[in-house]
């Protein structure tokens, strides 16, 4: 091709490159973009013969624009946000594999956690001066259930060969919230209680139903220098009697001679208000053992593991049966305590018996010299 072709494709190139928006009389400065027709300075991989696909940039075609760069946009996953990430959260946070729970209510601001885990208490001035705020915190408070466990364990005098626990919480919470069954009761008028002062009684009475504000008011009024007010969180109708018969006769097929305990503690169990040191705490204490205390357990959250006891016409449970838990777990458990397990039983557990047949098998363990 000689000189004359190649200034032809030259100013060809020149004319059809001249556009509306980069003219060829337009000063360009430094930082201004060039055409795209002359952006093509490396050839793409993977085009033959390594020849750059040239775009003219007047050509705005709908094919030509699917090969411009899209506009920036935020991510759409916004935990890749880091703004996002950095804003509080608002409402509850829920866990995936968890029930569906505001666990912000196990602790609360201005409230402790004892040492075993089974109360919340808090001496914060404005819940024994307001008898509204106190009901409110005692409502919210009470839509989260205790966390009733199973406890295991077997020992030959001082040595322990197994202690195995396991959590039932889970059961007191379906997975649509519509179908939950708790609910908030105040003590009946036939039901003997510390309705204030030290000694259980049947007087005052606010009514089941409609008594809370009645009986925060009564607290908040109450003069005594030490007063408490509990709400107690129970679980109902869950047959812990059948659940201990199959426990103990699965322990027995392991031919396990020493002493089985089968235990039901419930955490978490537990909310009390109580009125603020006016002194410092050792004089409070010391005071308490000479002055008259006022208590009130009046009040309590109901979690239902099913809606009658076990064997009741028509009962229905929250989640599932004891006896269908029961075969959910007995592998898990046997599997657990063959193994002189000292810990949890959970659901790795469980999954490892679905998949591996752990717990399936097991008869007679060995379990070595009695002392």
């Amino acid at each position: 091709m000689g000189n004359g072709g190649r200034k032809s494709i030259v100013a060809d190139k020149v004319t059809r490159s001249a556009g509306p928006v980069h003219r060829a009389s337009d000063a360009a400065g430094p930082s201004s973009p060039a055409p795209v027709a002359e952006l093509a300075a490396e050839p793409p991989t993977g085009l033959p013969g390594g020849h750059p696909a040239e775009l003219p940039a007047g050509d705005l075609s709908p094919n030509a624009q699917n090969h411009l760069p899209p506009p920036y946009s935020s991510p759409s996953d916004t935990s890749l946000d880091p703004q996002a990430r950095s804003q509080p959260q608002k409402g509850p946070q829920y866990y995936p594999g968890l029930p569906v729970l505001d666990y912000r209510q196990y602790s609360p601001p201005m409230f402790e956690l004892s040492a075993d885990t089974t109360t919340i208490s808090s001496k914060a001035n404005y819940l024994t001066e307001n008898s509204k705020a106190l009901a409110t915190l005692l409502r919210s408070l009470a839509t989260v259930p205790p966390k009733p466990q199973v406890l295991v364990r077997g020992n030959r005098g001082r040595k322990v060969d197994f202690s195995i626990k396991l959590n039932l919480m889970n059961l007191l919470v379906p997975d649509d919230p519509h179908n939950r069954l708790d609910y908030l009761r105040c003590v009946g008028r036939d039901e003997v209680a510390l309705r204030g002062g030290s000694e259980p009684g049947l007087k005052p009475d606010f009514g089941v139903d409609n008594g809370l504000e009645a009986w925060c008011d009564r607290f908040i009024k109450d003069t005594t220098s030490i007063k408490t007010f509990t709400l107690e969180r129970v679980v109902a109708n869950l047959d812990t009697n059948w659940i201990e018969g199959q426990i103990r006769s699965l322990v027995a097929s392991t031919d396990y001679k020493g002493q089985v305990t089968v235990q039901f503690p419930v955490t978490h169990a537990k909310v009390v208000i109580q009125n603020p040191d006016k002194h410092n705490k050792f004089l409070t204490s010391v005071a308490a053992l000479f002055s008259s205390k006022s208590k009130y357990e009046v009040v309590k959250a109901v979690w239902p593991f099913a809606t009658g006891r076990n064997g009741e016409h028509g009962r229905r449970c929250v989640v599932q049966s004891e006896k269908t838990w029961w075969e959910e777990w007995r592998d898990p458990i046997k599997y657990a305590i063959a193994t002189k397990r000292q810990g949890w039983v959970t659901n790795e557990d469980k999954l490892e018996c679905i998949m591996e047949s752990k717990g399936k098998g097991v008869s007679l363990v060995d379990w070595g010299p009695e002392f």
